[in-house]
């Protein structure tokens, strides 16, 4: 199989899955969003997967992964404070694990970095949302 992201989607999610809370209670973690699904929540999801070298010998790949944090409020209690907590909590989990293992998928993930984090301010009704889009990205060999 040529296809590592979704090996490395699965990897986040598994990592991430009941070490991230907010005021003791536990941030789920998603793939796919249920409909009416209360936040705060994490979803996680491929984005990018595209060859990086070409050559006869390696099948090297940059695979990009987003895991996007989502608090709201109603009105005007609440602002971006447990947006940043859940961010801090994931950077440090995916900071700490400085390759993901891939070895029993035939993969070698030899650079992991985070590219960058946005930030987002949306309204809908009386609910204010907050949410940032990290881009992790993982440059994968294939063994």
């Amino acid at each position: 199989m040529n296809e590592a992201l979704h090996h490395i989607r699965k990897k986040y999610i598994d990592l991430i899955t009941g070490n991230i809370d907010i005021n003791g209670t536990n941030v789920p973690i998603y793939n796919v969003v249920p409909i009416g699904e209360n936040t705060p929540f994490i979803r996680i999801y491929s984005y990018i997967q595209e060859e990086i070298d070409y050559n006869n010998t390696n099948f090297n790949t940059e695979c990009v992964t987003r895991i996007e944090p989502i608090t709201s409020f109603i009105s005007d209690s609440g602002g971006e404070y447990h947006l940043n907590l859940i961010i801090d909590g994931i950077l440090s989990l995916i900071r700490t694990q400085t390759n993901i293992d891939l070895t029993a998928e035939g993969f070698n993930v030899y650079t992991t970095t985070i590219d960058k984090i946005r930030y987002f301010e949306d309204y809908k009704n009386d609910e204010t949302y907050y949410r940032a889009i990290i881009e992790v990205s993982n440059k994968v060999e294939k063994i």
